[in-house]
C-alpha cells in the first residue's frame, strides 16, 4: 500500500515536472530528443520507485540528473538516490545547470562516453 503511494506520487511529481522542465533541462532535452543523439532514445522525468530521474536511456542504462542550486544542499540526498540507481545497475551521470547552459560540448562528450559511443563531428 505505501509503495504503490509512493510510485503513483511519483507519477504525478513527474507529469508535473515535464509540463514544468527548467531551462536546462529543456536545453538538454533538445539535444537528446528523439534520437537526435547517438540514435538513443532517451525519456525524461522518468519515475523509478520513490524517485524521478532527469533523464534516461533504457538501452544504455544511463540516468541523468541536472543539478541546480537546490542541490547545493541535498548532497546527502542526491548520494542516497545515486547509490539506489547504482544497484538497479543504471550508469549516473550528474551535471549542474551551469554546464549544461555553458558547456553543452563537455556534457554530451559524457553521455557519449558512458553510452560507449565517440562524438559525432559537430555535437555540442
Amino acid at each position: 500500500m505505501y509503495e504503490d503511494k509512493l510510485i503513483q506520487g511519483s507519477r504525478n511529481k513527474a507529469r508535473y515536472l515535464r509540463k514544468n522542465q527548467t531551462s536546462a533541462e529543456s536545453l538538454l532535452w533538445k539535444k537528446l530528443r528523439a534520437r537526435r543523439f547517438l540514435n538513443l532514445k532517451f525519456r525524461r522525468q522518468v519515475p523509478l520507485g520513490p524517485y524521478v530521474l532527469d533523464f534516461l536511456c533504457f538501452e544504455k542504462k544511463i540516468a541523468i540528473e541536472i543539478d541546480g542550486s537546490v542541490h547545493m544542499y541535498k548532497h546527502k540526498t542526491d548520494a542516497i538516490k545515486t547509490i539506489h540507481l547504482e544497484r538497479k545497475d543504471l550508469a549516473v551521470l550528474r551535471f549542474t545547470n551551469a554546464q549544461v547552459k555553458g558547456n553543452m560540448s563537455y556534457v554530451l562528450s559524457e553521455i557519449a562516453r558512458a553510452a560507449g559511443s565517440p562524438l559525432p563531428p559537430g555535437e555540442g
